[in-house]
């Protein structure tokens, strides 16, 4: 009898939680727009009501996907110019990306594609010593090692000039990085903060939200970008007697221009949010009208994730791949891409597009080179051409046609598309275009062709779980 009430009432209690819990996802969703992908929605919501005292929890802490912000702006349509061959001038990704309110293309001067680490880490030093008013940093990782401290003792002199230094690091990233202190900096006069610190954030639910991008702007006019962080690993030809492991291969450029102005803006948005406050006018990036023109030296700022209110990069990246007519080629340490941006890949290989991706033989991520073989497998058998790079390839750059060239902090998975703050460039000069087709080819010279093996159903089953559970929240 009292077994039979005990169990009447858990039954209820748990039926009560369990509703709970999918009340909230779904209130969640709704409000706050967090729209998913078919197969991450299905795992939060039989996660919920399966394990609704496990999964509520996680849900809280994990669960967002955009972040609305105070100064987020509408969605801006581009106005074509007057002059007919203007309009025409116009290419598929610029029209889709003034309606996705991206920043509007821009002309930039100086561009340089940095061929080596030490060619990086020179570029790097020589915008932070230029710097005479404002130097922003923004990056993943800050290293504990002796690029670091190289990187610091300049952050440092230029703080003691009158300099206004600040630099971002992710909360997460500053754990990968070896816990790195930053009471000298801030003694000189540097500004730092955290993105979102895991332990101490005002900000619940995002915690799974990480700020990837890396950028170094001074004075709003140099900017150096790409995918290395700030540590000895990611500048190969730097430092390299400090490595105990092999040596990495990245990818970085700078530029000169008001493109520069435009990151320094996305930074101070960034900035704004991490340490809740205002700072300077903070004016939103898309809030003018676009006026579409002619310009042999076009490029433009490509932020996505929680900030913004479509997944931009993600969208551009769809629309660029069913839109291919001759070649896409693309470089990324990672390769976990949703069903969408497969399909896009395969079906460009199937009408004879040539695709080639070159990822690392064997990368730093284990659960990512597991999860990556379905995809590889598919890919492959389409016709496309996928290289495995010796050693670790860090680059992330994709060539569509000599139409567009995309290259900055984000990786071809499902995680940098959809969940991190990213920040890419798109290319449309066709000499920058041309310049990083020969760089991601250059790295075909050492690798291998990946073949096709059949997969049985325990490793079939292995992978569908490693995809769902890591790359799906």
């Amino acid at each position: 009898m009292l077994i039979d009430l005990f169990l009447q009432h858990w039954i209820s209690f748990h039926g009560l939680v369990t509703l709970l819990a999918l009340a909230v996802y779904l209130t969640a969703s709704h409000f706050l727009r967090q729209r998913r992908h078919p197969s991450a929605a299905i795992a939060w919501f039989l996660s919920l009501a399966l394990m609704p005292y496990v999964a509520l929890p996680l849900y809280l802490l994990f669960g967002n996907r955009k972040v609305a912000r105070p100064n987020a702006t509408s969605r801006v349509i581009p106005t074509l110019s007057a002059n007919r061959e203007d309009s025409q001038a116009m290419t598929r990704i610029q029209i889709l990306a003034g309606t996705l309110g991206l920043p509007e293309p821009s002309s930039y001067d100086c561009f340089t594609l940095h061929q080596d680490g030490r060619h990086a880490l020179q570029s790097l030093i020589s915008i932070i010593d230029s710097a005479s008013d404002s130097l922003d940093l923004c990056t993943f990782v800050f290293g504990r090692d002796s690029l670091g401290q190289e990187v610091g003792q300049h952050l440092m002199l230029s703080a003691t000039k009158g300099v206004r230094v600040r630099l971002m690091i992710d909360g997460i990233g500053r754990y990968l990085g070896g816990f790195p202190d930053f009471r000298a900096l801030k003694a000189a006069g540097v500004h730092v903060c955290l993105f979102v610190s895991p332990f101490r954030s005002g900000f619940p639910g995002r915690t799974n939200l990480r700020n990837h991008r890396k950028m170094a702007i001074a004075d709003g006019q140099r900017l150096w970008m790409g995918g290395r962080n700030l540590a000895a690993e990611y500048f190969e030809d730097s430092h390299a007697d400090e490595l105990k492991k092999p040596r990495w291969i990245d990818l970085s450029f700078e530029l000169e221009g008001a493109i520069a102005n435009q990151a320094r803006e996305q930074f101070n948005q960034d900035w704004a949010f991490a340490t809740q406050q205002e700072d300077g006018p903070n004016k939103a990036l898309h809030s003018s009208p676009v006026t579409w023109k002619r310009s042999s030296s076009a490029a433009q700022l490509v932020p996505s994730g929680p900030d913004q209110t479509e997944d931009t990069l993600y969208t551009l990246l769809i629309s660029c791949c069913f839109a291919a007519q001759s070649r896409i080629l693309a470089v990324s340490p990672y390769f976990v891409p949703d069903a969408t941006l497969q399909m896009a890949l395969t079906l460009a290989a199937r009408r004879g597009v040539a695709v080639d991706l070159v990822i690392p033989g064997k990368s730093n991520h284990r659960l990512a080179d597991l999860a990556r073989h379905a995809a590889l497998r598919e890919l492959s058998s389409s016709g496309a051409r996928v290289w495995l790079a010796p050693g670790m390839n860090h680059a992330k750059a994709i060539v569509i046609d000599d139409e567009v060239a995309l290259a900055g902090s984000a990786n071809l998975d499902e995680r940098s598309l959809f969940l991190n703050y990213e920040l890419m460039v798109a290319f449309y000069q066709p000499s920058a275009i041309k310049q990083f087709a020969q760089w991601i080819e250059r790295q075909r010279d050492d690798a291998r062709i990946y073949t096709a093996r059949p997969a049985g159903i325990l490793r079939e089953f292995r992978e569908g779980i490693v995809r769902w559970l890591a790359f799906q929240i």
